[in-house]
């Protein structure tokens, strides 16, 4: 790329505007451009008329060598920084997520002791998986309230325990396939929350026995 100085409205070759030491880094990179003019105790804005438009535009800088070499390093040092920034930050998330997860997963216990325990987590886990949208990561969810925790167990059932899926696929409305499992679903709903009842039933039966 060929460079010129104006100077008093001349062109000059940047040897003769005693720049000819600086080198050429273009636009593009915008923290290497700002830490290579502060490194650099010289520099020159570089433009290029476009005609087209009628006006100038920036192309890059001139700086000096060492100082973009400075500038080079300042910024691979913040990369680094920012890579073990994201680490970190991806293993606390993913922490907060395993808590939130055995939290939700502890909550379906609680509503239906019937669940089976894998069973639990497995809803647990599809509901509150971050960037899902799912109920679990809402605010309800969040809040591990027990109308969102309700809202995940029934769709877990209606898509697993029912042939829901299928009416779908075969071309049976939402509204219509919906109607047509609410009794399985409430079969299954009934069955998780009764194991509380059964289990409450069958230790006040063994006291009754040994007194």
């Amino acid at each position: 790329m060929s460079l010129l100085v104006l100077e008093d409205g001349a062109p000059r070759c940047l040897d003769c505007a005693d720049l000819g030491h600086l080198v050429f880094l273009p636009r593009g990179d915008t923290a290497l451009t700002r830490r290579s003019r502060e490194e650099s105790a010289l520099s020159a804005v570089v433009v290029r008329f476009n005609r087209r438009k009628g006006r100038y535009e920036r192309q890059g800088v001139l700086v000096e060598e060492a100082g973009l070499a400075r500038a080079e390093r300042r910024c691979l040092a913040d990369a680094e920084a920012r890579r073990r920034r994201r680490v970190r930050d991806a293993a606390w998330r993913t922490a907060q997520d395993m808590r939130f997860t055995d939290a939700f997963a502890a909550e379906i216990r609680r509503l239906f002791p019937g669940c089976p325990a894998a069973r639990a987590r497995a809803i647990a886990e599809h509901a509150s998986a971050r960037g899902s949208g799912r109920v679990g990561r809402s605010a309800a969810g969040r809040a591990l309230s027990d109308s969102a925790v309700i809202s995940a167990v029934v769709a877990s059932v209606r898509h697993v325990d029912t042939p829901y899926d299928q009416l779908l696929m075969s071309g049976v409305a939402r509204h219509e396939a919906r109607r047509r499992i609410a009794a399985g679903v409430e079969t299954v709903l009934r069955g998780w929350r009764a194991e509380a009842m059964t289990g409450t039933e069958a230790g006040a039966e063994a006291e009754a026995e040994v007194g």
